[in-house]
């Protein structure tokens, strides 16, 4: 039956290697999706950040909250996989497919032009995301030779700080090409649906975030870079969120349901180092992070092998199986602008304002009411500090960062806050708390020579290499 419907002027046989050609929307979704699954998920495999920041600890696989990647697990091999073949892979061919789709004949030149150029733009501003993860993970990473399998076999490693200037230069392109007067993609974007408006704003909160991040090492293009993201229109409310619209059914939902709910698992409990903190603050966020034992909150200790029912474990507020995840929010970006503006930036207000701004977002997004935060916010021990503004804006950030430990990781590197320890690290972290992923065991087998290189011209391929905006 299926021979009959073809048409016999085509020779279908002839043709059964002949690759499909995948519309760019789905490479989108695609690439969105798995960026978000490494960003948000709590595997152990995939992403251990929680471990590094005190939020989570274990009730078995202690070598993982130890730190110990180079086990059987490989963990900085999975995520350099999963963002590079994954997220980069999907987006690369992407951009390739863009220039190729035809002109619909109702459509005019000028507003199909424009509309491709926005995608491009969108496509290039989720790549950037993703190289910029792989260099506060890694340092030097492949760059300008990275996604091209056709021509580079075996990348170079590009130097990271001259990565983040070209992530700043393309950031400018991007800002300066997308035109919300115009559409972008019909389908395919999980987070906006092709609204330009939200993706212009969320280039220039990269923007900030990545020229943020250059403070200590190069102020002046920090403060370039800052204050004209924030010039251009930052994230600043909630209801511009960046949030990845995960769904009820497998295997679209939630990772954080995948690992704890859907695999009818028992790994994780709340660590002692979170709960502590925001038990002595009175924090109104803990019936949303953690559920009780007995009525209180009580964490485990990361490193080591907690009982499941002795401790605190993840909240249901961070259970349902459709939870957005967050690729960014109001809260990080004002938590930005209080650091920017507490280092004489011209971001339009305060440090203290911003400060609030940024724990009143976090307190919103779990449904605290108005009273409790703003009782939370009149705590001596919460108000923000002019003389210890990195304290007061590291450990407030590090609260708020509770589910998104890669974020919460930056904050902590860039402003030595809080103080955290790792007094059950192996000895390749030297008891310390991570700084940087130590190299995929792969690229020292398969592209050995580059990564030679790149382990040498960072000071050492360890847990403890700094990245080189990282350097206090």
């Amino acid at each position: 039956m299926l021979t009959s419907c073809i048409n016999g002027d085509d020779d279908f046989n002839n043709n059964q290697s002949q690759p499909y050609q995948v519309p760019a929307e789905p490479l989108l979704t695609n690439a969105q999706k798995e960026l978000m699954d490494q960003m948000e998920t709590p595997s152990v495999n995939l992403n251990v950040f929680r471990f590094f920041q005190h939020y989570l600890a274990t009730t078995i696989y202690r070598n993982d909250a130890r730190f110990n990647f180079t086990g059987t697990r490989k963990v900085p091999d999975n995520m350099w996989l999963a963002l590079y073949t994954d997220v980069l892979g999907n987006l690369n061919q992407a951009k390739k497919i863009i220039p190729s789709e035809v002109k619909p004949p109702q459509i005019s030149q000028t507003v199909w032009d424009k509309q491709q150029a926005n995608k491009m733009a969108i496509l290039n501003l989720m790549e950037i995301y993703t190289y910029q993860v792989l260099v506060d993970s890694f340092g030097n990473v492949p760059y300008s030779e990275a996604a091209k399998p056709e021509t580079f076999v075996l990348p170079k490693y590009d130097d990271a700080k001259t990565i983040y200037s070209d992530l700043i230069n393309r950031l400018n392109s991007i800002t300066a090409t997308l035109d919300s007067g115009y559409p972008s993609f019909e389908t395919g974007d999980n987070i906006y649906n092709g609204n330009v408006a939200d993706w212009i704003i969320v280039a220039n909160s990269l923007k900030l975030k990545i020229g943020i991040n250059l403070a200590d090492v190069n102020p002046t293009l920090a403060k370039q870079t800052v204050e004209s993201a924030f010039a251009g229109g930052v994230m600043t409310e909630n209801s511009e969120n960046a949030l990845f619209r995960y769904d009820s059914t497998s295997p679209n939902f939630n990772r954080v349901y995948a690992e704890v709910i859907a695999s009818n698992r028992n790994d994780f409990v709340a660590e002692e180092g979170i709960v502590d903190v925001m038990n002595t603050l009175a924090d109104p966020r803990r019936p949303f992070y953690f559920t009780t034992v007995n009525g209180n909150y009580v964490g485990g200790t990361v490193g080591l092998t907690n009982t499941y029912s002795d401790y605190s474990h993840i909240g249901p507020s961070l259970l349902a199986p459709n939870k957005p995840g967050v690729l960014f929010d109001a809260s990080e970006v004002n938590f930005y602008l209080a650091e920017a503006a507490a280092r004489g930036y011209n971001v339009g207000a305060s440090a203290q304002q911003y400060y609030n701004d940024a724990i009143t977002a976090s307190m919103e997004q779990w449904g605290v009411t108005p009273a409790s935060i703003a009782t939370y916010l009149s705590n001596p021990a919460v108000t923000f500090s002019s003389v210890n503004w990195k304290q007061s804006i590291g450990q407030q950030a590090w609260i708020a960062m509770f589910n998104r430990g890669f974020e919460s990781w930056n904050f902590y590197r860039r402003l030595d806050y809080p103080v955290l320890t790792a007094p059950n690290a192996v000895a390749a972290a030297a008891g310390k708390v991570p700084t940087r992923l130590t190299y995929p065991i792969n690229e020292q087998t398969v592209n050995g020579t580059n990564w030679s290189q790149a382990s040498t011209a960072i000071g050492g391929d360890k847990l403890t290499t700094k990245v080189f905006w990282d350097i206090n």
